[in-house]
């Protein structure tokens, strides 16, 4: 939902003395002459931006100023800024951009802009040109960004309904109790070791049903609701969209492909060395440690990731039961095994932490392939169980 870096910066450093609105006398602006539009713009094939990104456009028909209001931007050359996306504790920033350039931007993707005009007041117009002035003011434009509950999409959302003078009804869309995981798949669909990354992080919270306004997180569901909103006061009904345009249509866009393993076919290959691994141990009447010791590696690295996550600001990361199999402690008992050690506890142990995963399957969906893994540390636990 982003602008990419570079390109904001330029943008930033060329058209930092653009002034915000509310340098002007408020009492001169001819409300009639200005629109006040959500812009929604449709994915293209860059990471940042599967999931469309919103914004909000100030268009003054009368003097020309057409701006861009984006929630969109931040600074990935900040310190610690991957640690602190990991714990949720990544700040977005407020900026405008002339609209011919925002424009460009995506045009430059191959995405489409779509605008909505919206039906307000002069009232709710001022409301909302002071709303964006207090966001643009230095100790109001950064925030701490959510990906599912504070974004580029529920930000201007949150600045309309404020400034509506009535309330806000809105029809129902067709499948009305998607799960965060869901809406999440729908958008990296093409993308299955996205998929593999967001399912691994995503918890049980993922999985529970979403309202309304919860859906709101995607642009592309901001822009349905409002289309098919209703203004309600006095006994009367006005549409939230006066106008929709595409001011921006959809272009070519470059897909390049990912990784050609796909995380389910790694996990297969993985469960054919497994069985073969285990066959040669049946018939060599030994077991091979570095087996195990990759296997716990490379279970307890990915275990340390899902416990950080634990103490994550994200919302929905704080109770992933994958945990139940990927976490640190196979990293504790790894030198017993590379020392073969009979006494290890460390067989029983993970025993119990599959069949507590399995159970976990019940409550949240798994990341493709979490089953198979689960069954090759199985056949490690038989395996030694048999040559016991």
């Amino acid at each position: 939902m982003t602008f990419k870096t570079s390109l904001i910066s330029s943008i930033l450093l060329i058209f930092s003395s653009i002034m915000p609105i509310s340098a002007k006398n408020e009492s001169t602006l001819d409300l009639d002459s200005i629109d006040i539009s959500l812009l929604t713009c449709s994915p293209h094939e860059e990471i940042y931006s599967l999931y469309g990104h919103s914004a909000l456009r100030y268009h003054d028909l009368r003097t020309g100023e057409d701006v861009v209001f984006n929630w969109g931007l931040f600074n990935f050359k900040a310190p610690h800024f991957v640690l602190r996306f990991v714990f949720g504790l990544t700040d977005y920033e407020l900026g405008t951009t002339p609209m011919p350039y925002f424009c460009n931007y995506y045009r430059k993707w191959g995405s489409s802009v779509t605008e909505q005009k919206l039906n307000l007041t002069s009232e709710e117009k001022k409301a909302i040109i002071q709303a964006l002035n207090e966001n643009l003011m230095p100790d109001n434009r950064i925030y701490r960004y959510n990906f599912f509950n504070d974004n580029c999409s529920t930000r201007p959302r949150d600045i309309v309904l404020r400034s509506i003078n009535g309330k806000i009804e809105y029809q129902l869309r067709e499948d009305f109790f998607p799960t965060y995981r869901e809406m999440v798949h729908e958008c990296v669909r093409n993308h299955p070791w996205a998929k593999f990354g967001n399912d691994i992080l995503l918890g049980l919270k993922a999985d529970q049903p979403t309202n309304h306004e919860q859906q709101e997180f995607l642009p592309q569901n901001l822009m349905y609701d409002f289309d098919h909103a209703q203004i309600y006061k006095d006994g009367e009904y006005r549409p939230l969209i006066v106008q929709r345009d595409m001011l921006v249509p959809p272009g070519v866009q470059i897909i390049e492909s990912d990784f050609p393993v796909s995380p389910l076919t790694a996990f297969l290959i993985l469960l054919v060395i497994s069985l073969c691994v285990m066959i040669l141990e049946w018939r060599r009447r030994k077991t091979y440690k570095y087996w195990d010791a990759l296997l716990m590696l490379l279970q307890g690295l990915a275990g340390c990731v899902l416990f950080v996550m634990l103490f994550s600001e994200h919302p929905t990361t704080s109770t992933n039961l994958q945990i139940l199999l990927l976490n640190p402690l196979p990293l504790f008992y790894l030198p017993a095994i590379l020392k073969r050690k009979k006494n290890t506890h460390w067989w029983n142990i993970l025993l119990v932490m599959i069949i507590l995963f399995f159970i976990g399957r019940c409550f949240q969906v798994y990341a493709e392939g979490m089953i198979i893994l689960a069954l090759c540390l199985l056949i490690r636990y038989w395996s030694h169980y048999k040559n016991a």
